[in-house]
């Protein structure tokens, strides 16, 4: 299901294989939580090179509904994207919904649909039931992730129900052509992290993931927690560091032996004007670009770069214009995806030191 093909240190380039293809890592996935990448159809999600995006199962169960998921015999027909998938199990979705915190236990949690108010459980098995209707490349467990500060009593629960759906997961998954991922928790007590990464890596999963990292904690703790995670999980399964997406955290963790990436940070800075550039980040709506002929980025060959200056960027996005949404998440996926395959050549020609320096302005 893996291979690792190049190493750089501890960095590492390597190949995934899943039910449609193979894929180049480390890869970064655009978030499609809706099965729609917000802004970009899925030609232009080509066109920028992606090899993976990920959606959310819990959403997908309630909207569309699974029943119109199954007609189209899966989310590869269903939104026409035929390469890697992987689906969320949503257990964060719900826990963002502010009035269902404490819905958690040990058979899973309870939840209200947040578009008609209807009553829900999500229990392990009903997870795997869902992403195997879905037909995703890859399923992710259902965990519960801890939030940042929670105490260390909190955290030791969330953890052990974690690592109890953990085992039901691997249980009751039973697509063999779908592959299955677990997720470590731990929080930011160095001896759980080590404990759950372990656990974790001792269930048969075919890649592991480090989950409630990137919410809050300072950029330094979120390291040591990567640090002693991947030191806890076998080296030969594939590491996904859910929901970080900054360059710099990426370049990063990359350097520690993660593989795989996702986040909504590069779109969502785009709606908000901060794009990313070979010189750090550039803020579109400053009055300065009022009046610039400039591209975005000169070293930058997608085809906002090529077509639009920096003056009808900033008009676009100061007046709202759905265009100026368009254009500017286009351009920071198409960056992500460009710093992706840099870190892949980087790593195969020993280069990464060099790499790092040239992204030294995030």
């Amino acid at each position: 299901m893996f291979k690792i093909t190049h190493k750089s240190n501890k960095s590492r380039a390597g190949i995934l294989r899943t039910r449609t293809g193979e894929y180049e890592t480390p890869f970064f996935m655009p978030v499609a939580t809706k099965a729609a990448a917000k802004y970009l159809d899925v030609n232009e999600l080509g066109e920028i090179n992606t090899s993976a995006i990920i959606s959310n199962a819990f959403l997908l169960y309630l909207k569309p509904g699974l029943d119109v998921i199954k007609k189209h015999k899966g989310i590869h027909n269903f939104m026409n994207w035929k390469k890697c998938i992987f689906t969320d199990s949503g257990g964060f979705q719900v826990l963002s919904l502010n009035n269902f915190k404490d819905k958690f236990s040990d058979n899973g949690l309870k939840f209200k649909s947040p578009f008609d108010g209807s009553l829900h459980e999500l229990t392990p098995k009903k997870v795997m039931e869902i992403e195997e209707a879905i037909g995703s490349d890859v399923a992710m467990c259902l965990d519960q992730m801890p939030l940042y500060n929670s105490s260390r009593e909190q955290v030791e629960q969330a953890t052990r129900r974690t690592h109890l759906f953990a085992e039901q997961c691997v249980k009751y998954h039973k697509d063999s052509k779908q592959l299955l991922f677990g997720i470590a928790q731990g929080g930011t007590f160095p001896d759980l992290r080590a404990e759950s990464s372990k656990f974790i890596s001792s269930l048969p999963f075919d890649g592991i993931a480090l989950g409630g990292l990137a919410v809050g904690e300072p950029l330094e703790k979120m390291k040591e927690m990567i640090k002693i995670s991947i030191e806890n999980m076998p080296e030969e399964k594939p590491k996904y560091l859910m929901g970080v997406g900054s360059p710099k955290e990426i370049i990063e963790a990359v350097e520690q032996g993660v593989d795989i990436f996702d986040s909504v940070w590069p779109t969502r800075n785009a709606r908000h004007g901060s794009l990313l550039t070979s010189e750090g980040e550039l803020d579109i709506g400053k009055s300065i670009h009022k009046t610039s002929l400039l591209p975005v980025d000169k070293n930058c060959n997608c085809k906002v770069c090529k077509n639009y200056t920096r003056a009808y960027l900033h008009h676009l996005h100061k007046a709202n214009e759905p265009l100026g949404n368009k254009l500017l998440t286009y351009h920071n996926l198409f960056f992500m995806q460009t710093l992706m395959q840099k870190l892949r050549k980087a790593i195969k020609d020993s280069k990464f030191e060099e790499l790092k320096q040239e992204y030294g302005g995030f």
